[in-house]
């Protein structure tokens, strides 16, 4: 199915688009919960997500006025020296990775509405004239983004943003402490939980800056699904996509409790597909997302994201970034035919 016009999806292509997954996966058996409870006791007795996150040295964050047309210009800058103030710093404490990517932070064409180089580092940016934007695009990353890799999800924003348009902004929020890949972490909603207060607060500040006409879309991309999950319910947005993700924490596109169109896609070779969707509780924690988002059950709209793999979904040129360019731009996306 190609695009078709513009503005709210038809009743009609609603129904095209509720389509099932491509992978969607059986039930796990007693042998995968058995694994995953397993996991929770290792991450009682051996938390590796504590181990090997060094403590780099860098200024605290600038505090700003409330954000408008009139103040980002200060607001840009203020970030800009504060990223050029780290890197000086973490090149004196021999961090060569890090001073290089703090440098490249700040380098004047960048426009950061924040930036705070401690630990794992965290940044917002902007890609577009946000005082003009009729369509704003919010990118949520998942797991093993840090400063240091923070140049995968600055390449899917600037993707995104050649596909949308001049009267657009995309936003690459890196606003939490993501979890590894390889740690207990990735595998419960914690990290989740303390990342939605600041988004929620993000996405407040950002409509006050806008104004209650733009079309604002969070876009979530694997673990950052289980973070947008969290921060729905009081997301003042169009729309919240979910792409690549291992389940949201609920089990239906109804529980968000958003009046925000929720869209799901998975690429044809995500290796998401084969993650177990349930979840189980042991010693107090909650392991696993449960429902799977471009399951039937979990209800969401459902459009091709292609034949790419997990880090794919924003990739030029890909099918995943043309249908994301007509979500953002209140377009229906083309459906997922597998």
């Amino acid at each position: 199915m190609r695009l078709r016009g513009s503005g709210p999806a038809s009743a009609e292509t609603e129904r095209v688009t509720r389509g099932s997954g491509r992978r969607t996966g059986a039930r796990p058996g007693r042998l995968w919960r058995a694994l995953l409870a397993a996991l929770v006791v290792g991450g009682v007795v051996v938390p590796l997500s504590a181990a090997g996150r060094p403590q780099v040295p860098a200024p605290p964050p600038a505090a700003f006025p409330p954000l408008s047309a009139a103040t980002l210009p200060t607001v840009y800058a203020a970030n800009r020296a504060g990223a050029a103030e780290a890197a000086r710093m973490a090149a004196a404490a021999g961090d060569r990775r890090r001073a290089a990517a703090d440098r490249a932070l700040a380098a004047t064409s960048r426009d950061l509405l924040a930036f705070d180089g401690r630990g794992t580092g965290r940044a917002t940016e902007v890609f577009g004239d946000l005082t003009r934007a009729e369509h704003i695009a919010v990118l949520v990353p998942g797991s093993d983004t840090t400063l240091e890799s923070y140049g995968r999800l600055r390449a899917g924003a600037l993707a995104l943003h050649h596909r949308t348009g001049p009267r657009t902004a995309v936003i690459a929020w890196l606003g939490y402490d993501t979890p590894r890949m390889l740690s207990t972490d990735a595998l419960t909603p914690g990290r989740a939980e303390q990342a939605a207060p600041g988004l929620t607060r993000f996405l407040r500040q950002l409509r006050g800056l806008v104004g209650p006409s733009a079309h604002v879309s969070l876009l979530c991309h694997s673990y950052g699904t289980v973070v947008c999950a969290r921060t729905a319910p009081a997301a003042d947005v169009r729309d919240i996509v979910l792409v690549g993700s291992p389940g949201t924490g609920v089990d239906s596109a109804a529980d968000l409790h958003t009046r925000a169109r929720v869209w799901a896609a998975r690429g044809a070779r995500d290796w998401i597909a084969d993650v177990p969707h349930t979840r189980v509780t042991a010693f107090g924690t909650t392991v696993g997302f449960g429902t799977d988002p471009v399951s039937p059950a979990y209800g969401a709209r459902i459009f091709d994201a292609g034949d790419g793999g997990h880090s794919d979904y924003f990739a030029p040129g890909s099918v995943s970034v043309a249908n994301l360019a007509r979500i953002v731009l209140g377009r229906t996306p083309e459906a997922d035919h597998a």
